[in-house]
């Protein structure tokens, strides 16, 4: 991938599936409501990703620190694979504790601090810990909704749209 435009910081849980996600000795990880899979939302990510390449990915799950990077990141399909740059929890820079005492914006914050993208958004259903000037860049999706809110793709669109013309505008000023 040629140098990114911008990361997109992606939740599972709320976001590509369902809110409602357990984990059992025998069975694994599910979806506890009737009719829904893991994943169900992810090709909708794919195809608002997919006419801009140079978007990056960041892992802002709880998949990530409940079992680690490697395994988050295989659950995503091969397209969204290759987007994957990191992930906000990194096992070996911080104690689980302290990150688990952090709201999902710290968390996301953090990483912000540490990367410095271009540009950045986060699409989760979490909005704790939010500053009230950094809220345009949180998308916020609904538990039981995620992507396949029409909403909440529009917004994706609208963000990415932006990054594109600001992009095409310092291409063509240089």
């Amino acid at each position: 991938m040629n140098e990114a435009v911008g990361v997109c910081y992606c939740d599972f849980d709320g976001c590509l599936h369902d809110d409602a996600v357990f984990w059992h000795p025998r069975r694994g990880i599910y979806i506890g409501t009737p009719g829904r899979t893991l994943f169900e939302w992810m090709p909708i990510l794919e195809d608002l990703l997919a006419p801009h390449p140079r978007v990056s990915l960041v892992l802002s799950t709880s998949w990530v620190r409940m079992r680690d990077f490697q395994f988050a990141k295989r659950k995503l399909s091969p397209s969204l694979q290759e987007r994957v740059i990191g992930a906000t929890f990194h096992n070996r820079a911080m104690r689980k504790d302290e990150f688990d005492n952090m709201t999902r914006g710290q968390q996301i914050l953090a990483d912000v601090e540490r990367r410095s993208p271009k540009n950045w958004f986060a699409i989760d259903n979490d909005n704790s810990g939010w500053p009230a000037h950094l809220k345009e860049h949180l998308v916020l999706t609904q538990d039981h909704l995620g992507l396949s809110e029409p909403r909440v793709q529009d917004e994706v669109e609208k963000i990415l749209g932006t990054w594109l013309q600001t992009s095409a505008k310092a291409t063509s000023e240089s």
